[in-house]
């Protein structure tokens, strides 16, 4: 097949869903596919709306995936006549986050004709898949496809180290993504702060906070938590990191005891896993879909968005009860090699796009 993939910037990105649509633009390529890659220009939301004056979907495809983090853009494109099907790859939709509710009936608005404009979709877990059926209905062909968590497969931990690890001295936080509102790194820093200042605390309860991602997607957030960190006395024990892949990746997970992205909503939440591949229990949120991933008191902890109360009390017990957190750190692993490998995912994604392309000739051809 010769196929199209729509998305903002660049597809070397370091964010979740970036790696998604990286890894499937190499598994099929491997398999003998041409995939083009069409890149719009990264600005904002009204700027995006205004791509539908001029960007035209490419003739000579056979079928194009559209990530939908690109669908402001694409409303007048997906409106005009094309000859292959148009594909929604959806991570999770903008009206799912959390932000005021005008803003989000707005979003709602356009993210609706959006989706009613393509002719299929890969979403990237049962909860996504359910939020878009309960927006446009469940009548168009769909595949749900997990991201890949198995890059590191072969770099994972074992049941030794996770005992050796668990004791020492003070508990290892890493939150992994891009330092954007969403993510909720504010609601860490909040738990740690009052952790600090806890009179109760015993020294066995010391934090450390590693965070890893971009500082460039929101910086006056960034900088606000840079801030925060400084003002409240707790740079000792947060340092940022800036964006890490690969080996120095590899070093802060195998070093770490737990994984902490406490997002207001996540699509899915590769970190989560991958973190487990490596025995870190994860903490999320009840929003999105870290709970087909998470389950409380088992491998993690899940909690409400912005409930930064419970999320110290939490880390105070995994801080204080290093058996505990061996025990969670050992079902983690049994959790990461539970999920389904990317492989056998991209393949369940390129016979669904065989069988849209398929029947889209039937059609065509009546």
């Amino acid at each position: 097949m010769k196929i199209g993939l729509v998305i903002y910037g660049s597809l070397a990105t370091l964010s979740g869903g970036y790696l998604y649509d990286r890894k499937l633009v190499e598994y099929l390529r491997a398999q003998g596919d041409t995939v083009d890659i069409i890149s719009l220009p990264w600005r904002n939301y009204a700027s995006h709306l205004t791509d539908n004056l001029r960007f035209r979907l490419p003739r000579d495809l056979d079928l194009i995936i559209e990530d939908e983090l690109n669908h402001p853009s694409l409303l007048a494109a997906n409106r005009k006549p094309h000859p292959y099907p148009a594909i929604s790859l959806v991570h999770h939709l903008r009206c799912s986050e959390l932000r005021p509710k005008w803003q989000n009936d707005l979003y709602r608005i356009v993210e609706k004709k959006y989706l009613q404009s393509v002719d299929g979709f890969i979403f990237n877990s049962k909860t996504t898949q359910g939020v878009v059926q309960g927006l446009i209905g469940n009548d168009k062909p769909s595949v749900v496809a997990h991201p890949p968590t198995d890059r590191f497969s072969e770099r994972g931990i074992s049941e030794k180290e996770i005992r050796v690890r668990a004791p020492s001295a003070e508990l290892r936080i890493l939150f992994l993504g891009n330092v954007i509102y969403r993510k909720g790194l504010h609601t860490l820093l909040n738990a740690v702060k009052s952790l600090k200042r806890r009179p109760e605390c015993i020294e066995g309860s010391k934090v450390r906070v590693e965070v890893v991602g971009g500082l460039t997607a929101e910086p006056k957030y960034a900088e606000e938590m840079r801030r925060f960190v400084t003002v409240n006395g707790l740079s000792s024990s947060v340092t940022f990191h800036g964006a890490l892949d690969n080996e120095p990746l590899i070093e802060m997970y195998r070093r770490s005891h737990v994984m902490v992205v406490p997002s207001s909503y996540e699509g899915f939440g590769i970190v989560y896993l991958e973190g487990m591949g490596f025995g870190l229990p994860a903490i999320g949120t009840t929003a999105g879909a870290a709970g087909e991933i998470i389950t409380a008191g088992e491998n993690g902890y899940l909690i409400e968005p912005g409930d930064d109360a419970r999320l110290a009390g939490l880390l105070d017990e995994l801080a204080n009860d290093r058996e505990l957190l061996g025990k969670l750190s050992l079902n983690a692993v049994r959790r990461y090699k539970s999920q389904p490998r990317w492989e056998e995912m991209a393949g369940e994604i390129r016979a669904f796009l065989y069988r849209m392309t398929e029947t889209w000739k039937e059609y065509c051809e009546k």
